[in-house]
């Protein structure tokens, strides 16, 4: 009888650590409002578009929809960059399998990619041949 106290008193003692780190995984939702004024520099497309993603904080898996309507010509590029706050250009993070709208995938992330995107450091852009460096971007944000 005392051995299965004790058995039990030890289960109640290691088990609650599982059930923390458990409990810290997190889905984060971010979004994005993509304009040709949030370029840099920015530009005067009349286009528009939104991204969506989810963040599974434990498994780094981002999984995401990039939407646009509007642009000046075809999308001849389209990806997520960083890291970069808002008002700065970085390089490609993350490439999209494709620039037609709408745009979804999911992609597991390095550690690094993760605190960059959770530090709202990555952005989504859209390119065009009349705006190579980018016709539409939005700063991914929770």
């Amino acid at each position: 009888m005392m051995r299965a106290v004790c058995l039990a008193g030890a289960l109640v003692v290691a088990l609650p650590p599982l059930f923390v780190t458990a409990a810290r995984a997190e889905v984060v939702k971010l979004q994005a409002e993509l304009k040709g004024s949030n370029e840099v520099p920015p530009n005067a497309s009349s286009g528009s578009g939104k991204a969506e993603a989810t963040f599974n904080t434990d498994t780094k898996v981002l999984t995401y929809t990039v939407t646009y309507t509007g642009l000046t010509g075809p999308a001849l590029g389209a990806h997520f960059h960083g890291p970069g706050e808002a008002g700065k250009n970085a390089g490609i993070a993350l490439p999209f399998k494709s620039a037609q709208s709408p745009i979804q995938g999911t992609a597991t992330l390095t550690e690094a990619q993760a605190t960059d995107l959770l530090a709202g450091k990555w952005y989504a852009n859209i390119h065009t041949a009349a705006n190579p460096g980018g016709e539409l971007r939005g700063q991914l944000a929770k």
